[in-house]
């Protein structure tokens, strides 16, 4: 929330009686209290040891194999995408053993079967550092960062000729190998997952397998974001811009078949609220606190225009998830051969990325990861109670399961607003009623709040009698 903190907007927590909670009377002046604004010192730490040296280091090695083709090369350790891939996993075991072992790092691998953009059945092999949980009720919620690792030259087919891919996507791996070797020092309540995934050029196959198991698993994967050409602050017209990324998150989605839950957002007109859109308001609010003079610009889409990336199919099978892209692409260099034309230079090489730039959008998906594993999880069962007919609005909610949770805070904003503009902290309560704000009148959501003043994302009711 983009809330002033120079202002008291909210109350402060508390522990009500029954009577209380029935009535929804002001809360104490004397009441415990806490800023969910304040910055945390643990998150401020790791924005800070996000290093644009050791982004454009990882960059300039994963480009030295020349080609990462999904089906090119896996004997040699200089060519190839098994080179690639052996390399970001000794990379991330190095770091796991410097944060103490924390770090588990696997390689899951299966056969994607022939197809239009594969020759042959081909080993996919995606690279997955897991940071586990330390909090018991927290630890099996998940979080999950990517980027992929393999890349393309003027010819999907085309296995030998260089694809040197340090945009897309060598920025968004740098970035996710990063994160992890920061954050593998830090402890968090819910666990984190860093993958480097491969297949994403010929059809989004590593992240499709990963995903597809993570739903056979029943896991419950509360967020995802992917990294894919983050690198370059340049626009193709010279422009430069390295003071915001463009965050895509998808509203309601195009299915056959609509789910309940999302029909209960259409009829309240909760198009703009969809688990997605909740995610990414909390991204943008994080990243843009931690982050100075950058902007998270939250693009209402769930890709750009017929193109996809390694989200796609964490939202196909119901997760929050987000595509994290430079402001302005520069197709000159992307999906092309290495060459020169008429004085200009085509092809995905380093000297078309911007470490520092790089680094930035880094420090917002650390920052946001950071806040969402130490935050409670979001509440469930979140109701807008309609019995009456009343300019009051009464929400209700499942109790949270965390040992540290202080409270819950209900929050609202215009129809037409797109970040939440006020909220009131209610306490360690499942019911409470807004007096003066009408259901009718603005969009409301609840979000849990732990004893540190971690905030969840917030929860869009849906209507209840």
């Amino acid at each position: 929330m983009a809330f002033n903190v120079h202002r008291p907007l909210l109350r402060p927590i508390f522990q009500p009686t029954t009577a209380l909670l029935m009535l929804a009377v002001a809360l104490p002046a004397a009441a415990a209290s806490v800023d969910t604004q304040a910055r945390q010192p643990q998150i401020e730490q790791i924005v800070a040891n996000i290093s644009p040296q050791r982004i454009a280091a990882y960059v300039d090695k994963l480009v030295s194999f020349e080609t990462r083709h999904t089906a090119s090369e896996t004997v040699s350790d200089t060519r190839g995408i098994g080179a690639a891939r052996r390399w970001i996993q000794s990379e991330l075991v190095r770091c796991g053993a410097a944060a103490g072992g924390r770090l588990q790092v696997t390689m899951d691998a299966f056969i994607q079967p022939a197809g239009p953009r594969l020759v042959a059945p081909t080993e996919i092999v995606n690279v997955v550092a897991t940071l586990p949980g330390t909090q018991p009720a927290e630890r099996a919620r998940v979080y999950v960062v990517s980027g992929h690792y393999d890349s393309i030259n003027g010819d999907q087919l085309n296995v030998n000729a260089a694809a040197p891919g340090a945009n897309d996507d060598a920025s968004g791996t740098a970035a996710v190998i990063e994160m992890a070797c920061v954050m593998a020092h830090y402890q968090f309540d819910a666990t984190l997952v860093f993958m480097a995934v491969a297949g994403e050029e010929q059809g989004l196959f590593g992240s499709s397998h990963w995903a597809e198991s993570a739903r056979q698993k029943k896991m419950n994967i509360a967020g995802m974001f992917t990294n894919d050409i983050i690198g370059s602050s340049r626009a193709d017209d010279g422009r430069v811009d390295g003071t915001q990324v463009r965050l895509f998150a998808e509203g309601i989605p195009a299915v056959s078949e609509m789910p309940d839950a999302i029909r209960g957002l259409i009829a309240t007109g909760g198009e703009n609220d969809s688990v997605s859109r909740q995610l990414a308001r909390h991204v943008k609010e994080v990243g843009e606190r931690y982050v100075n003079n950058f902007k998270v610009t939250v693009i209402q889409r769930r890709d750009r225009y017929l193109r996809g990336g390694d989200h796609i199919p964490f939202l196909e099978r119901g997760y929050a998830a987000l595509r994290f892209t430079e402001p302005n692409e520069d197709f000159r260099h992307q999906h092309q051969f290495v060459r020169v034309e008429e004085a200009t230079q085509f092809g995905d090489l380093t000297e078309f990325v911007d470490p520092l730039y790089v680094a930035r959008v880094a420090s917002v998906n650390a920052a946001a990861l950071a806040s969402l594993a130490m935050a409670p999880a979001a509440p469930q069962q979140v109701l807008m109670r309609t019995a009456k007919l009343e300019n009051d609005s009464t929400l209700s909610w499942q109790a949270n399961p965390e040992p540290d949770l202080l409270g819950y805070r209900i929050v609202w904003r215009e129809t037409t607003a797109a970040q939440w503009q006020d909220g009131l902290d209610v306490g360690n309560v499942t019911q409470y009623t807004v007096k003066g704000r009408s259901k009718d009148n603005f969009f409301f959501g609840v979000q849990a709040v732990n004893r540190e003043g971690n905030a969840s994302v917030a929860s869009y009711p849906i209507p209840a009698r």
